[in-house]
């Protein structure tokens, strides 16, 4: 029987704001990525993600961003090799403090918005990512865009990586997502993202917005937390894989 990891980036909200309904997507996840305070986030929000994950055998990894609470960690940020390096720790730390009182451990690292988009193009950034994520831990793994600058910083210093293909982003021609400024860039329609999920499993490819088709190897798919369908997206998903004796499951930890 095939497998396939779920992601999803969750624990988005802050205070009394949720950004979605994290408690109702765990259990229809393998893994997922918890933001850690710098674009969205709080110490009581990642506890009750890691609680969540804990209770339903979710892997649990960390989501950091830029500083960017405002902007959500979208918008495009100057900093030195050393200022990135320092937010990262600073955030798979705090994640992985809260593990360690819970008893489980961060398993992945997913950079987030801007910092996962640039990383994806900018093989300086790449770099650094990957060191970072090494020094903290050799064993933990990146998630990274199929085909992109991650995935080959990771290899490069043979960081454990796991290549991402996206459910509910359209794609470009070059294996790029789409802009999120350019419209239908999020698919909201259920049967639509579960078409792709199963085009990307089955047949490893994905269908552009022009309607041609480009190749996507990948490990770990995601659906993002802040989909305003997310829960009857995954629903659909899980069905259509169900139909296809395709498990969700969460990639096999090292260490």
């Amino acid at each position: 029987m095939h497998s396939v990891d779920i992601n999803c980036d969750l624990g988005e909200g802050f205070g009394i704001y949720r950004a979605a309904p994290d408690e109702q997507i765990f259990p229809l996840i393998s893994s997922a990525n918890i933001a850690c305070g710098f674009h969205a986030g709080d110490p009581q929000t990642m506890r009750r993600c890691v609680e969540w994950a804990v209770r339903h055998g979710v892997s649990v990894g960390a989501h950091p961003g830029t500083p960017d609470l405002a902007g959500f960690g979208r918008r495009p940020m100057e900093l030195s090799d050393s200022e990135f390096e320092n937010a990262l720790i600073y955030q798979v730390g705090a994640l992985e403090g809260m593990c360690r009182a819970i008893g489980t451990q961060v398993r992945h690292v997913k950079p987030h918005g801007w910092l996962y988009n640039t990383a994806a193009k900018d093989g300086r950034l790449a770099a650094v990512i990957a060191r970072t994520i090494q020094k903290l831990n050799p064993n933990l793994r990146l998630f990274g865009l199929a085909g992109s600058r991650s995935i080959l910083a990771a290899q490069a210093i043979g960081l454990p990586h796991a290549s991402e293909a996206f459910i509910d982003r359209t794609y470009e021609s070059n294996g790029s997502l789409s802009d999120r400024s350019v419209a239908g860039s999020v698919i909201t329609n259920p049967e639509s993202a579960a078409q792709q999920c199963l085009e990307i499993v089955l047949k490893s490819t994905v269908k552009t917005a022009s309607g041609a088709e480009v190749r996507i190897e990948a490990d770990t798919l995601c659906v993002h937390g802040d989909n305003v369908n997310v829960l009857q997206i995954l629903e659909c998903v899980r069905g259509r894989l169900a139909a296809h004796n395709i498990q969700v499951r969460q990639l096999v930890a090292r260490g």
